[in-house]
C-alpha cells in the first residue's frame, strides 16, 4: 500500500450474533489478510479476543482490539440499554465512528440498539429526518435495494422521499446504476389504492425531478426487477425481507428433495452440480453482506444475528467499499444541496 493511501478502519463487534466471538474473529483474520488498505478493530473483552486470535496467523498491524466489557442483548430496551451500558460493544463501536476512530462499524448484535446507536451516538447527517435500514435482495437481473427494513415503523411521507434519495445514491455509487428506478411498495399500482402514508408519499415522489420514480410497485414485482430501489415503511420492509428469506429456504429445500428423490435425479444433480451451486448462491442472503443504516454521519452496518464468518466477511467488504467510494459523502452533499 502506498504511504499516502488512506487506511480504512473497520470496527467489528466481536460479541454480536449467535456465534460470537469465534465467527467474527475468523472473518476479521480473513479480511485483514486480504484487504491491504484496511485495519480491523475488534470490539469486545480484550483478554477473550486475544485468546481467540492466538489460534490464527495474520498481519500484526492489521488487527487491533478495542476493549469493551458489556454486551446489549436483543431482549433489552434499546435506548435504556444504550444509556445503562456505556461500555457495551455497540456503544463503543458507534462512538468510534462518531469520533473518527473508525470509518465503519459492523455488528450482528441487537438491531434496535444499533439503530438507536446510529441515530443517538453517531448522529444523523444534516437534513436527514430518520435513518433507514437498507437491504440488498437478489432479483432476476441482479440485486435490488429495499428500505426501510427495520428502523422506522411509522414514518412520515417526507421520510419515505428521503429514503428514496438515499437508496438511489447507494445504488448509483455502490452498484453503478446511473439512474436507478425508484418504486413505492403498495397493494396495487392504481393511484386510488393504498393507505394514507403511501398516497401522500406517492404524490411527493412524483414531484421529485432528481429521482427516477416509476410509481407503485407490488411486493410480487420486487424479485422481478420491479425497481432498483424499493421504498416502504419498516413494518412492511421487514416482512418483505423475512418472507424473502423464508421462501429462499423453502425453494432450496424443495429442490434438494426433488434432486435426491431417485437414482435418476441424483445422477442429474451430479451433472448440474456446479451450475446449480452457482445459481443457488445468488439466493443466499449471506453473500450480500449487511444492511447499512443510511443517513448517519458515519457508516453503521447491521448483519444477521446468525451470521457465520462468511457473512461477517462479506459485510466487512461491503463496509470497506462503501467507505472507499465515498457514499456517505455523496448522501451528505445531496442533502445539503436540497437545503440551499
Amino acid at each position: 500500500m502506498p504511504d499516502n493511501a488512506k487506511t480504512i478502519n473497520i470496527a467489528l463487534d466481536a460479541m454480536g450474533g449467535d456465534y460470537a466471538p469465534a465467527e467474527p474473529v475468523k472473518a476479521a483474520v480473513q479480511a485483514a489478510s486480504e484487504l491491504s488498505d484496511a485495519r480491523i478493530i475488534l470490539v469486545g473483552p480484550e483478554e477473550l479476543l486475544k485468546k481467540e486470535l492466538s489460534a490464527y496467523s495474520f498481519p500484526a498491524d492489521r488487527i487491533l482490539i478495542r476493549n469493551a466489557t458489556e454486551v446489549i442483548s436483543p431482549e433489552e430496551s434499546p435506548v435504556s440499554a444504550l444509556r445503562a451500558k456505556k461500555d457495551s460493544t455497540i456503544v463503543v463501536g458507534c462512538r468510534m465512528v462518531r469520533t473518527g476512530e473508525a470509518d465503519v462499524f459492523v455488528s450482528a448484535g441487537s438491531t434496535g440498539a444499533l439503530v438507536a446507536g446510529g441515530s443517538l451516538v453517531v448522529g444523523r447527517l444534516k437534513g436527514v429526518e430518520r435513518t433507514p435500514i437498507a437491504f440488498e435482495l437478489p432479483t432476476a437481473g441482479g440485486t435490488g435495494l429495499v428500505l426501510d427494513c427495520g428502523a422506522n415503523v411509522d414514518p412520515k411521507p417526507t421520510m419515505l422521499v428521503q429514503f428514496a434519495r438515499m437508496g438511489s445514491l447507494y445504488m448509483k455509487h455502490m452498484r453503478g446504476k446511473e439512474n436507478p428506478t425508484v418504486g413505492l411498495v403498495n397493494i396495487g399500482t392504481e393511484d386510488e389504492k393504498g393507505n394514507a402514508l403511501t398516497k401522500a408519499a406517492h404524490e411527493l415522489l412524483k414531484e421529485c425531478t432528481d429521482l427516477n420514480y416509476i410509481g407503485y410497485v407490488e411486493s410480487r414485482d420486487i424479485p422481478l426487477d420491479g425497481a432498483d430501489v424499493t421504498v416502504c415503511d419498516a413494518f412492511t420492509g421487514n416482512i418483505i425481507l423475512k418472507l424473502y428469506e423464508g421462501m429462499g429456504k423453502l425453494m432450496l429445500n424443495a429442490l434438494k428433495d426433488v434432486l435426491m428423490s431417485s437414482t435418476k435425479t441424483k445422477i442429474g444433480a451430479l451433472l448440474i452440480k456446479d451450475s446449480l451451486q452457482k445459481t443457488m448462491k445468488r439466493f443466499d442472503y449471506k453473500v450480500y453482506g449487511g444492511a447499512p443504516l443510511l443517513g448517519a454521519k458515519g457508516l453503521v452496518l447491521k448483519t444477521h444475528g446468525n451470521s457465520d464468518a462468511g457473512s461477517f466477511y462479506n459485510t466487512i467488504i461491503q463496509g470497506h467499499d462503501f467507505s472507499v467510494r465515498g457514499v456517505n459523502d455523496q448522501i451528505a452533499q445531496a442533502f445539503l444541496t436540497l437545503q440551499e
